[in-house]
């Protein structure tokens, strides 16, 4: 029988990607582009929407260039939860005061709405249940309050779509405006089966999104990776270099396309904790720019400063808690690339490796017969310096860092970036620590993403939560959980639990050091 194959696009923060997976989930070729990001003013983040789709269609057709158009039989889109305004023709309308049509994308990670964000959650309305208490400046229904409050002429009375990255993908792939769970549930407050809640957005002041049945920001809506219109339109394929009429499937936000590519796979024979448990039992953790922790339950569960429950909106049928940090690879770099050392780093790494690993090694050999963990038992970091998504829910926080002295050696630079992933996993600990006591049993993490490829990053987290890391088989897990949609979509499977199990696989385990855990029992 002749290999199929599925594709799946991955648009993160600086770059979109493709890969082209087989049926088993194994990745036979990638492809990958920068898109640009623009920083108007501070804490204004935008992109363009016309260039992210031309580099998808130009990854897609690299990573597809070698096969048969015919055997390509799904496609899957997932993107970071930004918004994208366009017009009533469809055509980019501007998300800042230079007006400049080209950048009609306000990043997810733009604070721009933080006083919003505020006035929202001081409403009380009962939709903010759903995402902790708290309304985040980094969804949408603040950043439409701040597009209609500081854009009005040259945007708002214009917009007439709002889409979720995701769903503006899958709109130009199939001109279906049919809306995912994922995101509509996740970052725009729509809760199955009962739909939009009218009164939370006349209360807030966007009653104009009550017209024609809520249009302007979906009236449709299906679970990630059921099959959308007619598959790929004519303009489409064209573009994509794809047949007509190839499946595509309801998006996913980015962070839970990692999730679908890591927490479904078969542990069996790997001893841990989660074998022959359910799903729930699992946590898995997509670390890159930012990092977000995503556990599922059978029944709602409401934990305090932590966004959910979710219905539907990772995994079909079940409930989905999302927790997260809003600066994690991003913060390791600020930490790194800030310090006096960093030139001295960039030479030294240079002859042998890049410069995390090089720091990875450096502390090894700091460290002679103790752990690298006790290093930096004087040296300390509060990660929150762009606010505390989960459990604090507090975008107004900042970091600090306490321990420094005067030195700015290589060694200091080499605690830092320590200090500096050591606080990241001790607010990983924090949020499972509210999810265990809401009703989640995590067990065992499932990681992903660019930092789950820096090794003391994964044992430091092992470490801290006291939990085995399991690393997935192939590195793009976010790719292979893209795919999994498109793999859905052309019906090949019948469920999204049934293609997890059979494309996302276990690469490696790494456990918790018991022995450290005891040391430090025995120091308290």
């Amino acid at each position: 029988m002749a290999e199929v194959y599925y594709v799946g696009v991955d648009v993160g923060s600086a770059g979109v990607r493709a890969a082209l997976v087989t049926r088993a989930g194994l990745v036979v070729s990638t492809a990958e582009e920068t898109i640009s990001i623009w920083e108007p003013q501070s804490d204004h983040y935008v992109q363009s929407s016309t260039e992210i789709w031309e580099k998808c269609c130009t990854v897609v057709k690299r990573v597809t260039q070698s096969v048969e158009k015919s055997r390509v039989r799904g496609i899957g889109f997932d993107a970071t939860c930004s918004l994208v305004v366009l017009d009533q023709s469809f055509q980019p309308v501007p998300v800042c005061q230079d007006g400049d049509k080209q950048r009609n994308v306000v990043m997810w990670m733009d604070h721009r709405a933080e006083e919003q964000a505020a006035r929202i959650t001081n409403t009380g309305h009962g939709v903010l249940s759903r995402v902790g208490g708290v309304m985040s400046p980094e969804m949408q229904p603040p950043k439409l309050l701040w597009l209609k409050e500081n854009l009005r002429e040259s945007c708002w009375n214009k917009a007439a779509h709002f889409f979720d990255l995701p769903d503006f993908l899958s709109w130009k792939a199939t001109g279906s405006l049919t809306r995912s769970l994922c995101t509509l549930v996740c970052k725009w407050t729509y809760c199955p089966p009962d739909g939009w809640d009218a009164g939370f957005w006349t209360n807030i002041g966007l009653e104009e999104l009550l017209e024609n049945n809520f249009s302007k920001i979906g009236s449709a809506t299906c679970s990630p990776g059921s099959p959308l219109g007619d598959g790929l339109t004519q303009d489409a394929a064209a573009e994509l270099n794809l047949e007509p009429g190839t499946a595509v499937g309801a998006s996913l936000i980015d962070a839970h396309a990692g999730g679908l590519g890591v927490i479904g796979a078969d542990v069996k024979g790997f001893q841990l904790p989660c074998e022959d448990q359910p799903l729930t039992s699992r946590m898995a953790m997509i670390c890159g720019t930012s990092t977000c922790h995503m556990a599922i339950s059978k029944q709602p569960l409401f934990v305090p400063g932590v966004w959910g429950p979710c219905l539907s909106a990772m995994v079909p049928g079940m409930w989905l808690n999302e927790g997260g940090q809003s600066a994690t690879g991003r913060l390791i770099d600020h930490m790194v690339k800030g310090h006096a050392a960093y030139t001295q780093l960039q030479q030294q790494a240079q002859q042998r490796s890049n410069i995390f690993s090089y720091l990875n090694n450096h502390l090894s050999s700091m460290a002679t017969s103790n752990s690298v963990d006790l290093l930096g038992s004087s040296l300390h970091v509060w990660p929150d310096f762009h606010g505390n998504r989960s459990p604090l829910a507090d975008p107004t926080l900042k970091g600090m860092v306490i321990g420094l002295p005067l030195s700015q050696t290589l060694d200091d630079l080499a605690l830092l970036y320590l200090a500096t992933i050591q606080s990241l996993a001790l607010g990983t600990l924090q949020i499972l620590e509210a999810m265990k006591e809401a009703g989640h049993d995590i067990r065992t993490l499932f990681l992903c993403g660019g930092l789950s490829k820096n090794a003391l990053f994964v044992q430091i987290n092992a470490n801290a939560t006291g939990l085995p890391v399991v690393l997935p088989d192939q590195t793009e897990a976010v790719l292979i959980g893209a795919a999994v949609l498109g793999a859905c979509a052309s019906q090949d499977y019948s469920t999204v639990q049934e293609a997890m199990e059979r494309m996302a696989k276990v690469g490696k385990v790494v456990q918790p050091d018991f022995k450290l855990q005891s040391k430090s029992h025995d120091c308290c």
